[in-house]
C-alpha cells in the first residue's frame, strides 16, 4: 500500500476543522482537490455504485428473471468471509488491505464535475508521435505499493507505477515522443493460473485505479505533468470483456471443476474446465452424467486475497449483462469471435444489451472526467459487434466536447492482417483510426523484417481509399484550422508493441530495424513507438516482449536512440512529414541484383512544401531510384537542387538537381535512406 497516499480532506461529518492550514504548493493543491472529488463522489447515490465495502459484504441471492435464466450464485459472504479472512497469511491480508483502498460508497458517473481543468491538449493528432507504455514494466518510482511482485517471473507484476513514469519524463522529453499511451488503469484480477494481471486488461473494477500502479491523485498528476510538458496521454480501454470472475457451474456442485465425460471407448471422451468451457452457440450447459440440463448457472468467485471478486460497479453483477458461451476455439469463426470468451478465461460482456453499453459509455466517460485523458486506444475491436461501436464512440465524443475536450482520438486494435475489416470500423461513426495490424503484418513485417518487395507498400496504400472512412466523424479528430479529419488521415503505424515478437526478435540486423524506423518516421500516419524498441529491446512473444525497461538503463547515447531522437526532429521541423499528403514516386516488386531492388521512395507536400523520401530495404545492394533506363519522375521542375536532411553515414548523393521533366535518379546504401528538402 502507498504510505504516501493522499488522504481525502474533508473533515469527519459532524466535525469542524479548526487548525489553520498554510497555502499549499500548486501541485498539492491540486492533489488535495482530485481527493476531495473523490471522496466527494464516494458519498454520491446516483448511478453506477460500488455498494458497500468488500471486507463488510454480505452477498444475496437473486432471483430467476422472468424467463427462468438460472439464478446468480455468489460465494458466502458476511461472517462467513470475516472468518475465512483470519486464516489467510500475513502477507495475504497486507495484499487485500491494498486491493479494497479507497473502494467503499458509490460513485456517480454522471455527474462527475471535470475536475481540475478538463481541457483540448492536441492541436492537430496528425503532429503526434505516440510512446506506448506497459506501466508494470516502464518505472518503479513508488515502493511502497511494491506488493505481489516478483521481477523474476515474466508474468508477474514487476513493479513499475504512474510515479516512475513522472520520474521519467525527462527521458522521453529528450527522446521527442508528444504522447504516451498507458495501459489500463482499472482495478483488476490479481492472478489467475499463475500469471498476474499486471498488463491491466483483466478487469474487475471498472471505476478503481490499479493500487499497483498509484491512486486516483497519483494518476491524476502523471496527466498533469505530461500535460505541462506539451504531451498527451492516451488510456488503453477494454469494453469487451471482464477478468475471470465467475465460472460456470456444469456440473451444479457449486465449485469449479474440470470433468470428464465420456468413457473413451462407447462414448467420447470429453474435458471440460468450468473455468474456461469450449464455445457453445447455445451458450454454456448445465450437464451431469445423466446428460444436458439447460443453460449452466454462473457463478461469481469471492477471492478477495486475489481480487477474484464479484465485478464492480454492481451492475456487471448481472449474468444477463455476459453472453456465456464459452471460450472461442475457432477463429475464423465470427459469431465465436464477436460473442466467446477471450481464452484464458475472460468473460465476453453482452455489448448488444442496452444497459452494458450505456454501463461501459458512463464508466469510460468517468475516466475522462477525472483524469483529463486525450484520446483511447481500445482492446479487441473485432470481439465487438459494429453496433457498440457506432453508439460508443459518438457518446465518447459528445462527453468530451460537453465537458470542454474537443480532438479526443479513439484507435482500435483490430489484431488481424485483413485490411478490409480493419478499416471497417471506422465506418459510420466507429472509431476515428486503427491500430494499423495489416500495415504491421504486410509491411514492417513483409518487407523490413522479411525483404518482400516495396510494392507491397503501394499495394496496401491504395487500398486505403475503399477500406478506410474518408468522412470525418462529427466531435471528432481535426486539424489545426478546424478542418475535420478522417480514418485515412489517423492510421497509427507501429514497428513493435505488447502482443507480436519485436522486431529484432525476428531479424537481429539493427540496420533493418533502423531502416523501418527511418519508414516509420516519414510515411503518412501517425507514428507509434514501444517503449524500449530505442533501447534495441528483442523480446519474442508475450510475456518475453513486456521487458523491464530498467534494465537498459534509459540510455540516451546507443545509435537507436539517437536515430529515434533525430528522425522524430525531422518530423516536427518538416511540416509535409507531419501533415502532408503522399503520392508514392516509386515502388518495386523487384528483391534480388536488380538496379531498383528494394527502393521505395515518396513525396510529401503540405501547403506548397515537398518533402522527398528514398529507401532501401535491400540488405546487400546499392539500388537507385531508376530501372531499364527509366529514372524517378517528381513534382520538382527541372534543375531544383534537393538537400537531404537525414543525417547517417552514407553522405554520398546529399545533394542532387532534378533532371528534364522532373526525373531523379538517386543511388541509395542498402538499408539506408534519405529525405530530400529544397534549400
Amino acid at each position: 500500500m502507498n504510505s504516501k497516499k493522499a488522504t481525502v480532506s474533508s473533515p469527519p461529518e459532524g466535525k469542524e476543522r479548526t487548525k489553520e492550514r498554510r497555502p499549499l504548493p500548486r501541485s498539492e493543491a491540486k492533489r488535495r482537490r482530485i481527493q476531495e472529488e473523490e471522496g466527494r463522489r464516494a458519498n454520491g447515490k446516483r448511478g453506477l455504485s460500488l455498494g458497500p465495502s468488500p471486507l463488510r459484504f454480505r452477498y444475496v441471492e437473486r432471483e430467476s428473471s422472468p424467463r427462468s435464466s438460472p439464478t446468480l450464485r455468489f460465494a458466502a459472504g458476511g461472517e462467513e468471509d470475516v472468518a475465512s479472512l483470519k486464516r489467510l497469511s500475513a502477507f495475504a491480508l497486507l495484499l487485500l488491505l491494498a486491493l479494497l483502498v479507497g473502494v467503499s460508497g458509490c460513485r456517480d458517473v454522471e455527474s462527475i464535475e471535470p475536475g481540475a481543468n478538463i481541457d483540448t491538449h492536441v492541436e492537430d493528432w496528425r503532429d503526434e508521435v505516440i510512446y506506448q507504455i506497459l506501466v508494470d514494466r516502464f518505472a518503479n518510482g513508488d515502493p511502497n505499493n511494491d506488493y505481489r511482485v516478483n521481477p523474476h517471473a515474466m508474468a508477474a507484476y514487476h513493479g513499475g507505477d504512474w510515479q516512475g513514469i513522472i520520474d521519467k519524463l525527462d527521458y522521453l522529453e529528450e527522446l521527442g515522443v508528444t504522447a504516451l499511451w498507458i495501459s489500463p488503469v482499472v482495478k483488476n484480477v490479481e492472478t489467475d493460473a499463475g500469471v498476474d494481471g499486471y498488463h491491466g486488461y483483466w478487469a474487475q473494477d471498472f471505476l478503481a485505479p490499479n493500487p499497483h500502479f498509484g491512486d486516483l491523485a497519483k494518476l491524476r498528476e502523471m496527466v498533469d505533468k505530461a500535460h505541462e510538458r506539451d504531451m498527451k496521454v492516451i488510456l488503453d480501454i477494454v469494453t469487451n470483456h471482464v477478468g475471470q470472475v465467475f465460472y460456470y457451474d456444469i456440473n451444479g456442485n457449486g465449485q469449479p471443476d474440470e470433468s470428464v465425460f465420456g468413457s473413451g471407448t462407447t462414448s467420447e471422451l470429453t474435458r471440460v474446465s468450468e473455468y474456461d468451457p469450449d464455445y457453445d452457440p447455445r451458450g454454456i450447459q448445465a450437464r451431469t452424467s445423466l446428460g444436458e440440463a439447460g443453460l449452466a448457472p454462473v457463478i461469481f468467485m469471492n477471492r478477495p486475497d486475489i481480487n477474484r471478486m464479484p465485478p464492480m460497479p454492481e451492475e456487471f453483477q448481472n449474468p444477463d449483462w455476459y453472453y456465456r458461451k464459452g471460450r472461442v476455439w475457432d477463429w475464423n469463426q465470427r459469431d465465436q469471435v464477436l460473442t466467446g470468451d477471450f481464452p484464458g478465461g475472460l468473460k465476453d460482456l453482452k455489448t448488444t444489451h442496452p444497459d452494458v453499453r450505456k454501463a461501459l459509455i458512463d464508466v469510460y466517460s468517468y475516466w475522462i472526467g477525472v483524469a483529463d485523458f486525450d484520446g483511447f486506444r481500445i482492446d479487441t475491436l473485432k470481439h465487438v459487434e459494429y453496433g457498440f461501436w457506432e453508439e460508443f464512440a459518438p457518446a465518447i465524443r459528445q462527453y468530451a466536447k460537453d465537458h470542454g475536450k474537443d480532438n479526443f482520438l479513439m484507435f482500435g486494435e483490430s489484431f488481424d492482417g485483413n485490411d478490409e475489416l480493419n478499416g471497417s470500423y471506422t465506418f459510420n461513426g466507429g472509431v476515428d483510426s486503427v491500430f494499423y495490424f495489416s500495415h504491421k503484418f504486410q509491411v514492417i513485417d513483409g518487407v523490413f523484417v522479411h525483404g518482400g518487395p516495396t510494392s507491397q507498400i503501394e499495394s496496401l496504400f491504395q487500398a486505403r481509399e475503399q477500406n478506410y472512412a474518408s468522412v470525418p466523424n462529427a466531435n471528432g479528430p481535426t486539424d489545426s484550422e478546424g478542418n475535420g479529419l478522417s480514418s485515412q488521415d489517423l492510421l497509427i503505424n507501429f514497428i513493435d508493441n505488447h502482443d507480436i515478437p519485436r522486431f529484432l526478435y525476428m531479424n537481429p540486423d539493427v540496420n533493418a530495424l533502423h531502416n523501418a524506423l527511418v519508414y516509420l518516421m516519414t510515411i503518412d500516419g501517425i507514428p507509434c513507438i514501444y517503449y524500449g524498441t530505442e533501447q534495441n529491446f528483442e523480446g519474442g512473444n508475450d510475456p518475453y516482449n513486456r521487458e523491464d525497461m530498467w534494465d537498459s538503463g534509459y540510455d540516451t547515447e546507443n545509435e537507436t536512440f539517437k536515430l529515434t531522437k533525430h528522425l522524430i526532429q525531422l518530423r516536427k521541423d518538416l511540416a509535409p512529414l507531419r501533415r502532408g499528403d503522399m503520392q508514392i514516386r516509386w515502388a518495386t516488386p523487384r528483391t534480388g541484383a536488380e538496379e531498383d531492388a528494394g527502393i521505395f521512395a515518396f513525396e510529401r507536400t503540405y501547403k506548397g512544401e515537398t518533402v522527398l523520401v528514398v529507401i532501401n530495404t535491400h540488405d546487400d545492394e546499392a539500388s537507385h531510384t531508376s530501372f531499364e533506363g527509366s529514372d524517378m519522375q517528381t513534382s520538382f521542375s527541372q534543375g531544383t537542387v534537393l538537400t537531404n536532411v537525414f543525417e547517417d553515414d552514407d553522405t554520398a548523393n546529399d545533394q542532387v538537381t532534378v533532371g528534364a521533366n522532373g526525373t531523379l535518379k538517386v543511388e541509395v546504401e542498402p538499408r539506408g535512406g534519405k529525405v530530400y528538402v529544397v534549400k
